[in-house]
């Protein structure tokens, strides 16, 4: 028997579950876990991180994405661990072998599920409001004059 996933989103695929665990032979292993983060959650958060990198200073100097995301990444875990709810992947930090860093293991966006990335969505969001992030996603802002820098009324 192969690997089987089987999105539980409906009657039909929950008979369908139960009739590949009935037929599954004996010893065979049943997971049901959240569903992971969607693809377009991963494209918005990373379009939301490459704003915030290229308008923002954290500890007083500009990262690239790939700094910043490591770092919104940790303070949304950390946010997240003293709400009481801590990322499922949580981290941890552990000294390195010299005592002179510390090295932070265990959390990646790319283990988020669902409600997960949508918290860290509202997160990035709540972060950049913060620090006057001007977001790169059309349709947020009301069209601009170019002349008169005016709102355009809707």
């Amino acid at each position: 028997m192969t690997k089987r996933t089987i999105i539980l989103a409906h009657a039909a695929a929950r008979a369908t579950a139960h009739r590949a665990v009935d037929e599954a032979p004996a010893g065979h292993v049943v997971t049901i876990t959240e569903p992971t983060k969607r693809r377009i959650q991963e494209e918005k958060y990373h379009a939301m991180i490459a704003d915030i990198a290229r308008q923002t200073t954290y500890a007083g100097q500009r990262w690239d994405a790939d700094d910043m995301k490591r770092i919104l990444v940790d303070e949304f875990a950390d946010e997240m661990r003293n709400a009481g709810s801590p990322l499922h992947h949580d981290g941890r930090l552990i000294p390195s072998e010299n005592g002179r860093r510390v090295i932070q293991l265990g959390i990646q966006s790319r283990d988020f599920w669902v409600k997960e990335a949508a918290a860290f969505i509202e997160f990035l969001y709540a972060w950049g409001a913060d620090r006057d992030v001007r977001w790169s996603e059309p349709g947020l802002y009301p069209p601009v004059r170019a002349e008169s820098r005016e709102a355009v009324p809707a």
